[in-house]
């Protein structure tokens, strides 16, 4: 039996956790990765070099590497001073790769090769992706670094999302979305790291054309301004918006109830009803849920020297736990197969 395709679309600490458990398991993985990025190390580089943002892809390429720990370690590792303070070595290898071998795919193809990273990691676009948020308001606020420092968006909330200019997704993107078994949405900042990609002209579309299943990983928590007081359901709906209704197969959900501590401490910061529930359980509906507990237990440490530190979320999925659930649903249509020959 042939390994199944795997299609992830997403960003940021999302992708990462995602596939960290998802590269333990014989499936062939294509990591689709957003370039909305503009904040911290990523956003300094875009600006003073002119480069394409490489901190998301590299988080991908870490978690994707069969490398020793001390290649790993060392394309996160963060510098806490002096001219380079706030700045990974990764972010500045790539960028270098990119100025080296004449493109940005190109330097990732050969990151890949020396980090023996297992499966692809693929740039959603190679043009200036440029996100630009509209507020309930009617404001429109530049740049994707926005999202996590800016008090309009936490006041008024976001109406919408859109690309400051029209940009093409990478032919590999498209191909791979085409031959997919399943696409794999999520874990992610819904505005920051799942619907950028979809907003690159062609994919979308692909997605839609795809006859792959598609799994949406649900986030633990909501953003104040962005997507408070969502549900479950309200997720589904809006990546649905882009993709086509009724296209999520599947979803994955956390059931395992969160520390009391961090709840508080992420309400402090993020406001009342941040947990994500499902808002009907017994709504019939096109999807299925597979609710588990893919909640990572130990605590989340934060790079102080990450000048974007005070926007992560301390609480997020474990990687091995959701990788656990995933390939089970992968391997739903086999064993449906197999009881059909039997009956």
């Amino acid at each position: 039996m042939r390994n199944k395709n795997i299609v992830t679309i997403g960003g940021g600490t999302g992708s990462f956790t995602l596939l960290s458990g998802l590269k333990k398991y014989p499936v062939n993985i294509s990591a689709v990765v957003s370039m909305a990025d503009d904040g911290g190390s990523t956003g300094v580089l875009r600006d003073e070099l002119g480069v394409l943002p490489p901190g998301d892809v590299r988080q991908c390429l870490v978690a994707l590497s069969d490398s020793s720990e001390t290649l790993r370690e060392l394309m996160n590792y963060r510098f806490d001073s002096g001219g380079l303070k706030g700045h990974t070595f990764g972010n500045l290898f790539l960028s270098a790769l990119e100025k080296t071998s004449g493109s940005f795919a190109k330097g990732v193809e050969e990151a890949s090769k020396l980090l023996d990273v297992k499966g692809e990691v693929i740039p959603v676009s190679e043009g200036n992706m440029r996100l630009q948020i509209k507020l309930n308001n009617g404001k429109i606020l530049s740049g994707e670094k926005q999202l996590d420092h800016n008090e309009d968006i936490r006041s008024n909330g976001i109406k919408n999302i859109f690309l400051k200019s029209k940009i093409r997704a990478c032919p590999k993107a498209i191909e791979r979305i085409r031959k997919a078994d399943f696409i794999v949405i999520g874990p992610g900042d819904l505005y920051g790291s799942i619907l950028p990609n979809l907003l690159v002209d062609g994919m979308s579309e692909a997605i839609r054309k795809s006859k792959a299943k598609i799994i949406f990983n649900c986030n633990l928590t909501n953003k104040k301004g962005q997507t408070e007081n969502f549900f479950l359901e309200d997720y589904v709906r809006v990546i649905e918006e882009y993709i086509g209704k009724g296209k999520i197969d599947f979803v994955t959900f956390n059931k395992k109830k969160l520390p009391e501590h961090l709840v508080k401490k992420y309400e402090e910061r993020e406001g009342s009803g941040s947990v994500i529930k499902i808002k009907n359980q017994k709504e019939k509906r096109k999807y299925m849920i597979f609710s588990s507990d893919i909640l990572q237990n130990k605590e989340i440490k934060i790079n102080k020297a990450d000048t974007n530190a005070s926007a992560h979320s301390f609480i997020r999925h474990d990687g091995d736990k959701l990788a656990k659930v995933l390939s089970m649903i992968f391997e739903l249509s086999d064993y449906e197969n197999i009881i059909k020959e039997v009956i």
